[in-house]
């Protein structure tokens, strides 16, 4: 199976060389946008076929797929039965009349689509989901706004053009979302047109628009980074410091919640806990605690699992560590623990040395693992941390 984003999946979206000047110029600040000049590049991830069998085919609930025509108010009850499943003929009818189809975390509905995501989660330690758009010629699924999440718009088929205009909220909260009549666009910045192949990077907050052009259905695949924030950590930063504060712990003062109470004492405190509290912070609990959060919140990469699981392991056999595979080897109390996207896998203290040795990158076989082995290297190709080599 040839997939190109396995390895170097930001590299596949923007090209490889640019992807040092991204980290240090775009992420967070500015668009990027690539002309590859190659309209098969992203083809091999989603098809306009595929939309097709996915609606056609599919029961898909509310919140599964939407519809979006910036001429015009549309509202679920246009396209949802009463029984929350998707009208396949209203949604039909109302994208040949210019409605956007929009299939919302389209990773969950194609394992193309899935690999690419973990590929890619790899590369920013975020949640990473997909979203496809489907907008027939001479149409605009929505209006001027921003998202409160950074996107890779990859163009599959078709053309679009966009407009970029200003950050009226400059990189806002996941849950600070756009309001019409709040949030103004602002100058006109920038314009361009994404053809087949191409490739654009919109920081969240960033204002635009885009709208079919030419004769031909546009589909494009919206990458969106759902990232923790510096926020984030600093809020487990100050959990973690409150175990060894007292006075953290402490009760706000008594009728705080009255209109009358006097907060002059209340600030003073404040700040003589901002200073007892900045030596104690420390980045490495609060990390390690958003990582193993983190890692614990993926679905395992385990394809084949469930088909193999007859399948004799073999003491010459060879395995080796998945590439993008998320794992760590913690102490539980008396347990070895192995944190895994899905939770945590159990193991005596006695299997650290043959763990270390099968999740540290190079092929082994389960003779070099020692005694138990068959156990553990089932379990791990069970929640798909290993692969037969």
């Amino acid at each position: 199976m040839n997939e190109k984003w396995l390895e170097d999946p930001l590299g596949y979206l923007i090209g490889a060389e640019r992807t040092d000047d991204f980290f240090a110029r775009y992420y967070e600040s500015e668009a990027l946008i690539v002309a590859h000049e190659a309209p098969r590049r992203f083809a091999e991830l989603v098809s306009i076929d595929d939309i097709d069998r996915i609606v056609t085919n599919v029961d898909l609930h509310e919140g599964q797929i939407d519809l979006a025509d910036a001429s015009r108010e549309l509202s679920r009850d246009d396209y949802m039965d009463s029984g929350g499943l998707a009208d396949r003929g209203a949604i039909a009818d109302l994208h040949r009349a210019g409605a956007t189809i929009i299939l919302q975390h389209a990773h969950q509905l194609d394992p193309k689509l899935s690999r690419f995501c973990r590929s890619m989660e790899h590369v920013f330690s975020s949640h990473v989901q997909t979203n496809l758009y489907l907008t027939p010629p001479n149409a605009q699924g929505f209006r001027t706004h921003y998202d409160n999440h950074d996107v890779f718009v990859v163009q599959v088929t078709g053309e679009k053009a966009w407009r970029l205009y200003e950050k009226p909220v400059d990189t806002p909260y996941r849950g600070e979302h756009f309001e019409h009549g709040k949030h103004e666009s602002g100058e006109l910045k920038q314009e361009f047109t994404l053809k087949a192949g191409d490739c654009a990077y919109v920081p969240r907050g960033l204002m635009h628009d885009a709208s079919t052009s030419g004769d031909e259905a546009s589909l494009h695949i919206t990458v969106g980074l759902i990232t923790r924030t510096w926020a984030d950590l600093m809020l487990e930063a100050v959990s973690e410091a409150a175990l060894r504060l007292p006075s953290l712990r402490r009760s706000l003062p008594a009728g705080f919640a009255r209109p009358d109470f006097n907060r002059d004492a209340a600030r003073a405190q404040l700040r003589t806990l901002t200073e007892e509290l900045a030596p104690e912070l420390q980045l490495d609990p609060a990390l390690e605690l958003l990582i193993d959060t983190f890692i614990r919140s993926r679905a395992a990469d385990n394809r084949g699992a469930v088909r193999d699981a007859a399948r004799p392991i073999g003491a010459g056999d060879s395995f080796r560590r998945q590439p993008h595979a998320l794992c760590r080897i913690a102490e539980d109390g008396d347990d070895l623990i192995v944190i895994a996207p899905g939770g945590e896998l159990k193991f005596a203290p006695a299997d650290r040395e043959a763990l270390e040795r099968a999740l540290n990158g190079e092929a082994f076989t389960p003779r070099a693992l020692g005694e138990g082995a068959d156990a553990i290297v089932g379990k791990l190709l069970a929640y798909g941390l290993v692969a037969r080599v």
